[in-house]
């Protein structure tokens, strides 16, 4: 049963986020704004066929810490596809730093340059490039957008801890903006490259801020317990 289930969940995902990707074409010729607004649209989607298909709900906590401050970067857990069109949801047109890799698939990553996401260069970053860094710094302040960063690098399966990248450590140092920590189960019910997805509502919680001024060592520490911690309520 849980097969078929996800047999036509996937059905149902591809084929509406193929027919979404077609209906934007258009948005690439147009203001930013426009393909973002449909980034919003398959985010939904997804929540409803979630309902729908798997009776999996889709549930935001922490959501007045985002009114907490005025301006400020979101650094996430990453265990799954979802949460990369999830997140757009509660955030306001957040602009992503992501592998260059998927700014190679067609349609997916035209949207994704469109909509002035950074690719992470992984040399520069081992080196700490300061044009990097000014680079994110200075598309924050021109576009007034938040930041979203995935600071494991990679997708990871439910339950394991890597250490974090330290490069989310530079980003706290350069923007000077509070950090909004954000955990989630999502690998619980989407795991990481698995055709199989299971029943179980999916939980996404904004914690408190991390506000600017401390050490970036500290500050990277801070927010993988943060996270980490928060994770451990959804096993």
């Amino acid at each position: 049963m849980q097969f078929l289930k996800s047999l036509v969940f996937n059905i149902f995902l591809f084929s509406g986020l193929i027919l979404i990707f077609i209906l934007a074409i258009p948005t690439l010729l147009l203001p930013a704004k426009y393909t973002l607004f449909f980034g919003r649209v398959s985010a939904k989607y997804i929540v409803i066929i979630l309902k729908i298909i798997l009776n999996t709900n889709v549930v935001f906590h922490g959501l007045e810490n985002l009114k907490k401050v005025n301006n400020f970067f979101v650094a996430s857990a990453h265990q799954s596809m979802f949460e990369t069109f999830a997140l757009q949801i509660p955030l306001d047109s957040p602009i992503f730093i992501l592998k260059k890799e998927l700014l190679k698939i067609p349609l997916f990553g035209w949207y994704l340059k469109k909509i002035g996401s950074i690719e992470i260069v992984r040399e520069t970053t081992t080196k700490e490039n300061l044009s990097f860094f000014d680079k994110i710094k200075k598309k924050i302040e021109e576009q007034n957008r938040p930041l979203l960063i995935f600071p494991q690098g990679t997708r990871v399966k439910f339950g394991e801890q890597p250490p974090f990248k330290k490069g989310i450590g530079r980003i706290y140092d350069s923007l000077g903006l509070p950090c909004i920590p954000v955990a989630l189960n999502t690998g619980k019910v989407w795991p990481k490259n698995s055709f199989m997805k299971f029943s179980g509502d999916i939980h996404i919680s904004f914690l408190e801020p991390i506000l600017p001024g401390k050490e970036k060592n500290d500050f990277l520490k801070e927010v993988e317990d943060k996270i980490y911690s928060e994770n451990k309520k959804f096993i």
